[in-house]
């Protein structure tokens, strides 16, 4: 690291710690020739590999403005949606791969948008599945049903309404 006022390429560090949820590390260095002290941050670096092929770098706030569109006009907040992005950029770091396709950034997206809100999973999927008839979209509210717990049976489960005894007219 060159110090950057006198050039010098021998700093020492002074002090270290995480920043941003710990996906990066601050670390406060002094020049060994001028002693002026600076701040470095270190992060990795993750790319995703676009189907063209193309290789950029991996933005939380291009996953959020993705999920954006297929949330409009569902009671979503942006703190949802920052969540939600957090959520993914964990998941395929978790991986461990500098680089990953951009097809499993939206494999990411899926579980938890779907925990968000099951409309807009639906209108994601439906574009990042390429859904091309409503038997798509009828098998996939299918899974959706199916994965949902059931509800507890009540006392009317089977339909029929219980009727207290009591004396004829008497209320």
């Amino acid at each position: 690291m060159h110090c950057p006022f006198c050039r010098n390429a021998d700093s020492r560090v002074i002090d270290s710690r995480t920043a941003d949820d710990g996906s990066s590390i601050r670390r406060r260095r002094e020049c060994t020739a001028c002693h002026r002290r600076f701040t470095t941050i270190e992060t990795s670096s993750l790319s995703v590999v676009k189907r063209s092929g193309v290789v950029e770098p991996f933005s939380r706030a291009k996953v959020m403005a993705g999920v954006r569109k297929a949330c409009q006009g569902r009671p979503v907040s942006d703190d949802d949606l920052a969540l939600l992005a957090q959520q993914v950029e964990e998941t395929v770091r978790s991986a461990g791969a500098a680089q990953i396709d951009a097809e499993e950034v939206g494999r990411a997206i899926l579980g938890p948008l779907r925990a968000l809100d099951e409309v807009a999973y639906l209108r994601f999927a439906s574009v990042y599945s390429s859904f091309t008839s409503l038997d798509d979209f009828e098998s996939a509210i299918t899974a959706l049903r199916a994965e949902r717990p059931d509800p507890s049976p009540g006392p009317e489960a089977d339909g029929s309404a219980s009727v207290e005894a009591g004396e004829p007219g008497s209320r």
